[in-house]
């Protein structure tokens, strides 16, 4: 048996968690001013079914890319404020504009960047022939790295877009836009499926039979600290305030995004310390009481291929639920914005490298380390505690509030749930890191399919 909690450690938790509720508080207030990516996103979208409009089959194309692309693609930009929009965004408006009042206003403030300079030179001068303007834009090599921006100011002389733009980069953007969309709808069907063939199963049975869960004999202060105290007053804040100027001086010399990424990855890994630390206390604390035979943890209590089939369905099983309740609070309050700055870095990266530590961060550690805190750790000693129902709420809650995205909380607390049912109904940790994993993995395919 475990002693009382000692004074010291009940006002250090006491402490903590008033100042995680005003860090807290403050993060959620913050993250109204952080743009939504959804917007972007969406012109990806727009840009994409352009794209790919001329190598998709007639029977399909209004389908998959709406009756005429390129005006969705003009309105979509239109919706960005000119004062918001960067200079290959307006260059674009510009290029995809019917009226030459309308061309006027997009191309009306200067440009920083000498090619894009010349860009609008092309678009006011007129009297440019089709052949001139191609090669022009032949010399600023704009073909490859840019081809709807290639396009569309190609059709400033040409008829059509398939004029302007290979059937061989059409293809190869229809493949990136029917498996954008094939992935997520394919999902909610699937999971749909299971969701009624399980809800069935449950009715008939009446009866919820999980194995036990294995929880570590530690107290609500005890996790107090360890979230609070460790995951975000030193974890969140202390230890990326200290060692902010190191992990400058470390990716000074490499160029962006690959500084970007690095400083992602080495922040990420920095903010792990504290609380693991803290864990691995806690768990030396617990070293002359017996282990269950599994472990305090349970990280693999069947069989891997099982965890690996439990994972996948009860991701599948999510995906239509999340989508659901993100799609009802943004109907019924808009777009609260604070996306997470991961996604637009994932839209905007090109580069292996960059996107490789990216993927390390974000499908590795973020699943293994947020598990074992929230799924391994917390919500064992929370359903020991409240009570399985009391105890699935809070921790999906302090999983949601912990990602401060006000726009975010409720399509995470769904998503926290559902990990959290998966670690109770499996008996077992590893299913929830590879749900999690895959959760952010298909996101993450999914933006590159968007983005570059």
């Amino acid at each position: 048996m475990r002693h009382a909690n000692p004074l010291w450690k009940s006002v250090l938790a006491i402490l903590a968690l008033v100042l995680t509720s005003l860090i807290w508080a403050q993060g959620l207030q913050e993250s109204f001013s952080r743009p939504s990516v959804s917007p972007k996103i969406s012109l990806n979208q727009n840009e994409l079914a352009l794209l790919a409009e001329p190598a998709l089959p007639e029977s399909f194309r209004e389908v998959l890319v709406g009756l005429n692309p390129q005006s969705s693609l003009r309105d979509a930009l239109r919706d960005i404020p000119l004062s918001k929009m960067d200079e290959r965004n307006r260059i674009l408006l510009a290029a995809l504009e019917e009226s030459d009042s309308a061309r006027e206003t997009a191309l009306r403030d200067p440009f920083q960047d000498s090619s894009f300079r010349e860009l609008q030179q092309i678009i006011k001068e007129k009297s440019l022939n089709s052949s001139s303007i191609l090669n022009k834009l032949k010399d600023l090599n704009i073909k490859e790295s840019d081809p709807v921006l290639f396009g569309s100011l190609c059709l400033l002389k040409q008829s059509s877009f398939s004029e302007c733009v290979s059937i061989d980069t059409s293809r190869l953007f229809a493949f990136r836009l029917v498996l954008s969309q094939l992935i997520p709808a394919g999902s909610v069907l699937i999971g749909s499926i299971l969701l009624v063939v399980n809800a069935w199963t449950l009715f008939r049975s009446r009866s919820i039979d999980w194995p036990k869960i294995s929880s570590m004999p530690l107290s609500l202060v005890d996790m107090t600290l360890l979230v609070a105290g460790g995951f975000v007053v030193l974890g969140e804040v202390i230890f990326p305030t200290f060692f902010a100027p190191l992990i400058e001086q470390v990716t000074r010399g490499f160029k962006s995004p690959l500084d970007q990424s690095l400083k992602v990855l080495l922040g990420y890994i920095l903010m792990t310390i504290p609380p693991l630390f803290i864990f691995r206390r806690q768990l030396d604390s617990l070293k002359d009481i017996e282990k269950p035979p599994n472990g305090w943890l349970q990280w693999l209590t069947i069989p891997l291929g099982n965890a690996f089939l439990k994972a996948a369905s009860a991701w599948l099983m999510i995906m239509p639920i999340v989508l659901f309740i993100s799609w009802f609070v943004t109907s019924l309050f808009g777009d609260q914005g604070g996306s997470n700055p991961l996604l637009e870095l994932v839209l905007r990266s090109k580069d292996t490298l960059p996107l490789f530590l990216l993927v390390i961060t974000t499908v590795v550690l973020a699943p293994l380390f947020e598990e074992l805190i929230f799924r391994g750790t917390l919500l064992p000693v929370l359903t020991l505690k409240l009570g399985y129902v009391f105890g699935l709420i809070v921790s999906a809650f302090v999983f949601a509030i912990a990602h401060l995205s006000v726009g975010e909380l409720a399509p995470l607390f769904t998503l926290g749930l559902g990990l959290g049912i998966l670690r109770l109904s499996s008996g077992c940790l590893i299913p929830c890191v590879l749900m999690h994993a895959f959760w952010n993995g298909v996101t993450f395919i999914n933006l590159l399919l968007l983005g570059g």
